[in-house]
């Protein structure tokens, strides 16, 4: 997956999120963030990163997410691996 497709994907989600009465205010407590930062970091790829690490914190968030997309459910971790921060990631 290339960055651009990434990022759309990452915007995607972040719509999603921010449509959630449930997930908005969980993505703005973990991110410590407010509606004012999504705004204004909306273009930023290191922020739609986090995003897409808030997604795939939780199976049933991904299948929601994906579901309301038609996306498969790999996509949001394959888009993360596609936007900075990725190759950071150690399972040693």
């Amino acid at each position: 997956m290339n960055p651009e497709n990434a990022q759309t994907i990452a915007l995607q989600a972040l719509a999603w999120i921010v449509a959630s009465d449930e997930h908005c205010p969980l993505f703005l407590g973990s991110t410590g963030g407010s509606v004012a930062d999504l705004r204004d970091r909306v273009g930023d790829p290191d922020f739609l990163a986090s995003v897409l690490e808030f997604i795939t914190m939780d199976d049933g968030w991904v299948m929601a997410f994906c579901d309301s997309k038609g996306l498969a459910y790999d996509q949001p971790l394959r888009a993360r691996y596609a936007l900075p921060g990725a190759e950071q990631v150690h399972w040693t």
